[in-house]
């Protein structure tokens, strides 16, 4: 069992390796602007809901707010998506629905990922509930004092008491998966 943890292991730090090179490839001047991201993952005929969700987590990767990726905050995103923890997927998660960056999720931030994960994901899976539903379920589960908002902790607690809510919030629309295909179709 170790011994199959460090092949994989090792694949992924190859698979680091190799985006890192087609980075510096792509991104001479260091930066990558969300146009160029949403070629190097695939997006750019994408549907709105897609390119809206690349969007949100080029945003979320961006944690100096110059509107590019450095080839630090790259790296940082690539480990995240094919190495992170449930933890700091999480913590990541609630970066990607805190909209407005207060550190609080209001109801209206909730609905908006709910949407676009919804005709992203939710149309192949047998959920029945609208994402106005699931926002109020997510509500109703996670934020224990009742008064609108959800915190980061009261977000990784709900996440890990409830399988449902833990497949909702924690944003797993096989991101790993995105940048394994998606990362050879550059020219």
């Amino acid at each position: 069992m170790g011994q199959e943890e460090s092949h994989t292991e090792e694949m992924d730090l190859a698979r680091i390796q190799e985006l890192c090179i087609i980075f510096m490839k792509e991104c001479p001047s260091g930066a990558l602007h969300l146009h160029e991201f949403k070629r190097i993952f695939g997006v750019q005929s994408c549907s709105a809901e897609e390119s809206l969700y690349i969007e949100t987590v080029f945003r979320s990767f961006d944690t100096n707010r110059d509107n590019r990726l450095d080839f630090i905050e790259y790296v940082a995103a690539i480990n995240l998506i094919l190495r992170g923890n449930l933890q700091d997927r999480l913590k990541w998660s609630f970066k990607m629905y805190d909209k407005d960056g207060n550190g609080k999720l209001d109801r209206q931030e909730v609905k908006r990922i709910i949407r676009i994960m919804y005709k992203i994901k939710l149309p192949t899976s047998d959920v029945s509930m609208t994402p106005s539903e699931i926002c109020d379920r997510i509500f109703e589960l996670v934020d224990q004092n009742h008064d609108g908002q959800i915190t980061l902790s009261e977000f990784m607690e709900g996440a890990q008491k409830d399988e449902w809510v833990m497949n909702l919030l924690k944003l797993d629309v096989n991101a790993a998966g995105w940048v394994m295909q998606n990362s050879g179709r550059l020219p």
